[in-house]
C-alpha cells in the first residue's frame, strides 16, 4: 500500500511508516531524484511567469480583466491536458506524459518571452496552460508509482521541491527586474532549466510498466474493474478545497492587508511569503509525520490547523494577526494536496494514472473558485467574509480525513 506500511492488527487507515524495502532497485532512487526535479521545473516554471505579470502587463498594455482571463484559459487548458494525459498514459506511460508537458511548458515559456504582439502572447499562456495539466498529472503519477515502490511515504516531499523553486522563482524574477533585464532575455533561462530536466525525466524517469500501479487489471469475467467514482470525488473536494484557499492567499492576500488592515505597501506582501514559507516547512516535515502517525491524523490536524489560521485572517484586528494567520494556514494546509494524491494511490492500484489523473481535475476548479469567488464576495462585502469561504473549506478538509486511509476497490 501507498504511504505507508500496513502492520496486521493496526486500525484501518493508519500509516506506521516503517523502512523502504531493502531490494529497492537503484533505479528507484534515480527516478526518485528527477521526479523531485520534475517537481521544481513545474513551480519554478509558475512561479516565474506569474510573478512577471505586472511586466507582461506593461509590456502589452494590458489591464487586470485580461490578465483574468488569462488565468483563466490557463486552468481551462490544464484541464484539458489532464484529460489527454490520462490517455496518453495508457500507451508509453507516465513518464512520456510527464516528459512531453515539460518540453511544452518549455516551447511555452519561450513563445510568452518573446511574443511580438499580444495574440502570440495569448498562444503561449495556451500552450503553457496544456502543458501544466500534462505536468501536474505526469509528476503526481510518477510521484504515486515511486511511493509504491518505497513502501512509504515521501510523496510531501515531491510537493516541497515544488515550494523551494517556487520561492526561488520570485527571488529571481526580482532580481531581473531591479537589473533592468529584459523578459526576452531573462525568461528564456527558465525554459532551458526546464527543458533539461525534461531531459533527464526522459532518462531516468519510473519507467510505467516497473511499476505494478500503472499494470491494468481485469475482473473475474475478463472486463476491467471499474475506477472508484465515489472515492475519488471525495478526495477531489479536498483538493478542490486547498486550491481553493492557496489561491485566495495568492490572489488575495496582500489585497487585503493593504486595504482592510490598512497595512504598509512593504508589509502587505508579507503575509503571502509567510504563507509560503510555513508551506515549505509542513512539506518538509510531512512524510516523516505520515510515517510516525497516519495519513489520516496528519491530515486532521492539517486541517484543524488550517482552520485556525484562516479564522484568525478573517478576523484580524491588525496585519500582524493576519500575517500569522496565513502562516499556519500555510503550515496546516500545505501536506493536504500530496496526501490526497497518496490516498489515492491506494484505490485502485491497477488504474493508479487514470485515478491520478481524474483527481488532478480538481486541481483547477479550486484555483478557479478560489481567484473568483473569494473576490466577488470582497468586492460585494469585505474580504472578510471572503475568507470565510476557504474557513469553510478547512472545515470539510478535517472532516474528510478518515477517507485518506489505505484501502483500494475489489477488482
Amino acid at each position: 500500500m501507498s504511504g505507508g506500511t500496513s502492520v496486521p492488527g493496526a486500525p484501518a487507515g493508519l500509516d506506521l511508516g516503517g523502512a523502504a524495502p531493502t531490494a529497492l532497485p537503484v533505479a528507484a532512487r534515480a527516478a526518485r531524484v528527477v521526479v523531485a526535479l520534475a517537481f521544481g521545473a513545474q513551480g519554478l516554471a509558475y512561479g516565474a511567469l506569474i510573478t512577471s505579470l505586472p511586466g507582461f502587463k506593461d509590456r502589452f498594455g494590458i489591464g487586470d480583466d485580461v490578465v483574468t482571463l488569462v488565468v483563466l484559459g490557463v486552468c481551462l487548458m490544464a484541464a484539458v491536458g489532464t484529460v489527454v494525459s490520462e490517455r496518453q498514459a495508457r500507451g508509453p506511460g507516465s513518464r512520456a506524459v510527464l516528459v512531453s508537458g515539460l518540453a511544452g511548458i518549455a516551447l511555452a515559456i519561450l513563445v510568452v518571452a518573446l511574443a511580438p504582439s499580444l495574440p502570440v502572447f495569448l498562444v503561449g499562456f495556451a500552450l503553457y496552460g496544456f502543458g501544466l495539466g500534462q505536468v501536474d498529472a505526469g509528476t503526481n503519477m510518477q510521484a504515486v508509482a515511486l511511493q509504491r515502490a518505497y513502501g512509504r511515504s515521501i510523496l510531501t516531499g515531491f510537493y516541497a521541491a515544488w515550494s523551494i523553486a517556487g520561492i526561488l522563482a520570485t527571488v529571481y524574477v526580482g532580481q531581473y527586474v531591479s537589473r533592468d533585464v529584459p523578459q526576452q532575455v531573462a525568461l528564456p533561462v527558465v525554459a532551458v532549466l526546464v527543458a533539461v530536466i525534461g531531459f533527464l525525466v526522459l532518462r531516468r524517469g519510473w519507467r510505467a510498466h516497473d511499476a505494478p500501479l500503472d499494470a491494468p487489471a481485469e475482473s473475474g469475467d475478463g472486463r476491467r474493474s471499474p475506477l472508484p467514482w465515489g472515492a475519488i470525488t471525495v478526495l477531489g473536494v479536498a483538493v478542490a478545497a486547498y486550491f481553493v484557499v492557496d489561491s485566495a492567499a495568492a490572489t488575495w492576500s496582500t489585497i487585503y492587508l493593504g486595504d482592510v488592515l490598512a497595512a504598509a505597501d512593504d508589509v502587505a506582501p508579507l503575509g503571502y511569503g509567510a504563507y509560503l514559507a510555513t508551506t515549505l516547512v509542513s512539506r518538509l516535515a510531512g512524510d516523516l509525520a505520515v510515517r510516525r502517525w497516519g495519513r489520516v491524523a496528519v491530515v486532521r490536524t492539517a486541517g484543524l490547523v488550517g482552520a485556525l489560521g484562516l479564522l484568525a485572517v478573517a478576523l484580524a484586528p491588525n496585519a500582524a494577526v493576519a500575517i500569522g494567520g496565513l502562516a499556519l494556514t500555510g503550515l496546516g494546509l500545505g501536506v493536504v494536496v500530496p496526501l490526497c494524491f497518496a490516498a489515492a494511490g491506494s484505490l485502485a492500484p491497477e488504474h493508479a494514472d487514470a485515478v491520478v489523473a481524474r483527481l488532478n481535475g480538481f486541481n483547477y476548479l479550486g484555483a478557479v473558485l478560489g481567484g473568483v469567488f473569494v473576490g466577488a464576495i470582497g468586492v460585494g462585502s469585505t474580504l472578510r467574509i471572503g475568507y470565510a469561504v476557504p474557513l469553510v473549506l478547512a472545515v470539510v478538509v478535517v472532516l474528510l480525513a478518515p477517507r485518506f486511509a489505505n484501502r483500494r476497490t475489489a477488482a
